[in-house]
């Protein structure tokens, strides 16, 4: 299996709201959220914010195929797999 290039990944801002983004960077793109100009504009006013969830994908569409997938859930279903996604990871 391929390593993954692109991730989804959210974040908990600063007001308790979430954002979703694709970035094949991480870090940077976390940094650039809390730091600097060229983070969104939503987070440019909620900042700091925190990575509480990513996913690995092999390409561009696929990450933001999933990123629409994402947008289009409830917020209690978004928070469903974050703390499912966290659950595993402390096991």
């Amino acid at each position: 299996m391929k390593a993954s290039s692109w991730f989804l990944y959210v974040l908990r801002c600063n007001d308790e709201t979430l954002y979703t983004g694709v970035t094949t960077d991480l870090a940077r793109r976390l940094d650039e959220h809390n730091n600097s100009l060229k983070g969104a504009k939503y987070t440019k006013t909620r900042r700091p914010v925190e990575l509480i969830y990513w996913m690995g994908f092999e390409d561009r569409a696929s990450a933001q195929k999933a990123e629409y997938k994402f947008k289009q859930l409830t917020r209690n279903q978004k928070k469903k797999i974050i703390n499912e996604r966290a659950k595993t990871k402390n096991r």
